[in-house]
């Protein structure tokens, strides 16, 4: 009887993980529907703390806790991003199936503008999952939010937003582990993984970002999780409003790096292995086409946001077609030699 208990948890177990994988296995726009206290989410900035509000989508109509999340954007944003808490058995049979909490990357300026970043930086972490199966999923939403405080500015009413892969179902997608680490030594990096994050972040012109631990945290790194086994470390970036190709109105280019705009590119890798970083600038160079059309395809975006996303990631192919040289650039400006 044990023996037939534990087989019908680890099939059990196994169903959740099966149904929280499909959130983010389509690609279709799921048209969602939030409806709670939106102002009184708001205004609890200095206290985040949980609000009921009720999640429509396909039909089904969920209960969901709702608190303010982030660390810069929840100072700057008019809409700041989420974290919504789900009851798992309340979920069964929706898109939601199997999922605990998710965090929803919102349009934070309730402008085009701000819903224009909001989709640039949805097709980065898109464009990642291109180059790496180490890296965040992601599921784009068509956001209807009805505020029962009836405050909500209009521009905000009907917004693009999006999910990220729960850190959990990455690693257990993975068959890793996730790691809370003080500190990660360059030795234990797995190097090819390391090399493709390094021109991944320069293509897109993100100096946010570094495998050292911030000030303000206990566990290393900025904006990126580490998984894996004590000998063998994936970096796996997030994050990345404040990029080149976002290129969001309050983004800065990190202090250190000494650059006058975001747009600017500045290699922020480790020195590696050349052969390594070669074959990552090569493996980049064999995604141009797949990753131009990502652009071309996201919803959202406006003929010339599309044609301006995709002019600053040419820029960056153009500098790659001599990889030779592009690679004795990043040598040049690599870190920690």
């Amino acid at each position: 009887m044990p023996r037939l208990f534990l087989l019908m948890l680890l099939l059990a177990g196994a169903c959740a993980n099966a149904a929280a994988a499909s959130l983010f296995d389509e690609r279709e726009v799921l048209e969602v529907e939030l409806t709670g206290p939106i102002n009184s989410l708001f205004r609890s900035k200095k206290e985040p703390r949980d609000f009921p509000f009720k999640l429509r989508v396909n039909g089904r109509e969920l209960a969901v806790d709702v608190r303010l999340r982030g660390k810069s954007r929840l100072d700057h944003c008019q809409f700041p991003p989420l974290r919504l808490g789900f009851d798992a058995g309340d979920t069964g049979g929706s898109v939601f199936a199997g999922q605990d909490e998710l965090k929803l990357v919102t349009h934070c300026i309730n402008s085009n503008a701000g819903e224009k970043n909001l989709i640039e930086e949805y097709l980065v972490y898109r464009i990642f999952n291109l180059l790496s199966d180490y890296s965040y999923r992601v599921r784009l939403l068509h956001m209807s939010y009805v505020d029962t405080d009836g405050r909500l500015d209009r521009d905000a009413r009907s917004r693009y937003a999006f999910v990220i892969e729960p850190t959990e179902q990455l690693a257990a997608r993975l068959d890793t582990e996730l790691l809370q680490l003080a500190a990660v030594s360059k030795k234990k990096l797995d190097a090819e993984q390391a090399a493709r994050v390094y021109v991944f972040q320069y293509m897109v012109g993100n100096t946010d970002w570094s495998l050292v631990r911030p000030r303000d945290a206990e566990e290393c790194c900025h904006n990126g999780h580490l998984v894996g086994e004590s000998e063998k470390i994936f970096y796996i970036p997030y994050d990345f409003d404040q990029s080149g190709i976002v290129n969001a109105a309050y983004a800065k280019p990190h202090p250190v790096v000494r650059l006058r705009s975001v747009r600017d590119r500045r290699y922020r890798g480790y020195c590696t292995d050349t052969d390594i970083l070669l074959a990552a600038i090569h493996h980049v160079n064999l995604a141009r086409d797949e990753i131009i059309g990502l652009v071309g395809e996201a919803p959202g975006l406006t003929e010339r946001d599309a044609k301006r996303a995709a002019d600053y990631l040419m820029g960056y192919f153009d500098m790659a077609v001599d990889e030779e040289k592009l690679l004795t650039k990043f040598d040049k400006h690599c870190l920690g030699r």
